[in-house]
């Protein structure tokens, strides 16, 4: 089967009416973008847990969870990417905090990151680590629930009665 292939403008409009960019207040949107000196730097995805069917199954076992799987009330992080030339200025970490007040702020009851476990001295591959790493959600102030793989963490920010 051939896919057709998108061209580079057509993958930038996809990913901004994706992201709800150029509409200030937009509703919906998958993530936010972090600016620097008016350029955007980085981007997070961050929206209901629902958006990620792959998150109902059996990739993220369901230990350390009690609530029903399709629930539009917790939310999920799935990627963090730093563009080149503003990497190691601390902005996952500042996006990964960003994270929090967006989904409370929008009626999340919960929300979860899959992030990877890093080594020192152990290499990783870019496209390995654009879950994020578990120190950076650490920082963030979310808390481990399970451990699926050597590898990966489920964690989580419950915000109680929201």
């Amino acid at each position: 089967m051939n896919v057709p292939r998108s061209t580079l403008d057509q993958r930038r409009a996809s990913l901004r009416s994706q992201t709800g960019c150029d509409t200030p207040g937009a509703g919906p949107t998958s993530g936010l973008i972090a600016y620097v000196d008016g350029e955007p730097a980085g981007w997070v995805a961050v929206e209901p847990r629902t958006a990620y069917p792959k998150l109902r199954g059996t990739r993220v076992p369901w230990s350390g969870r009690t609530e029903d799987k399709d629930g539009a009330d917790v939310w999920a992080v799935t990627c963090l990417i730093v563009r080149k030339g503003h990497r190691r200025r601390g902005l996952t970490y500042a996006l990964a905090r960003a994270t929090i007040g967006h989904a409370r702020e929008r009626g999340a009851r919960a929300l979860e990151a899959y992030p990877l476990i890093t080594e020192p001295g152990k290499e990783i591959t870019w496209d390995e680590l654009n879950v994020g790493a578990r120190q950076v959600f650490e920082d963030a102030g979310f808390v481990q629930v399970s451990k699926p793989t050597l590898r990966r963490v489920v964690m989580r920010v419950d915000f109680g009665g929201r």
